[in-house]
């Protein structure tokens, strides 16, 4: 197992096709890093659920997520399920975003995700984030396209157990859903600790990586 550190790192930028998505997929590695970093600046970008409920909620899940982080949140009222008719709002949202900021790190959707929203999205990252390490995270769902990752960002029980408690205590509108629960969530960070020799972790796909080992 190799580990290769990123350096400081001041600013992340993390992008959601809905609310809920960047602290399903990549809340532990947040918590990981805010808690670590006082005051790293955390812009995200959310592109559906705006103007209502979901909003209410994304905006108290990640201020808990992103303790003592100068957290930016944009959220916009895209219609949900329908990214692919709405892409120049999407490709503008997102360029926007990179105006504002040069980020040390960017989490978004994986390009090979199975709903057509977060794999939309994916796709704009990597062209309007072209010289930025992006990590793609999985969200787990009906429609089993969880794959092989190719990094790891492993999670303290602590801090595996914390992610578990915020989707559940900030999220109330998706308590419903059957997939939408304790099990779910820890058994995912479960496997993929096993795969990277620690008790949990979170994974993300790395579509291009330079290196730079001379330094």
């Amino acid at each position: 197992m190799i580990r290769l550190g990123t350096g400081r790192l001041d600013r992340i930028v993390a992008v959601g096709a809905h609310c809920d998505d960047v602290a399903i997929g990549a809340g532990g590695t947040l918590l990981t890093l805010c808690l670590a970093r006082p005051g790293i600046r955390v812009d995200v970008l959310v592109l559906c659920g705006g103007g209502g409920e979901r909003e209410h909620e994304e905006q108290a899940a990640l201020a808990a997520f992103c303790p003592g982080a100068d957290l930016r949140l944009t959220v916009l009222k895209l219609p949900d399920g329908r990214l692919p008719a709405h892409w120049d709002e999407a490709k503008a949202a997102v360029e926007e975003l990179r105006g504002q900021t040069d980020p040390d790190l960017v989490l978004a959707p994986r390009t090979e995700d199975a709903h057509q929203d977060h794999r939309g999205l994916a796709k704009l990252m990597t062209t309007a984030f072209r010289d930025h390490l992006v990590l793609g995270y999985e969200i787990v769902k009906w429609d089993g396209d969880l794959g092989r990752p190719t990094a790891y960002q492993p999670l303290s029980p602590e801090i595996a157990e914390q992610k578990v408690r915020l989707l559940q205590e900030h999220y109330p509108s998706q308590q419903h859903r059957p997939w939408y629960d304790r099990e779910a969530f820890l058994g995912l960070a479960r496997i993929r600790g096993i795969e990277c020799n620690a008790r949990y972790a979170e994974a993300f796909a790395v579509t291009k990586l330079t290196l730079d080992l001379g330094e």
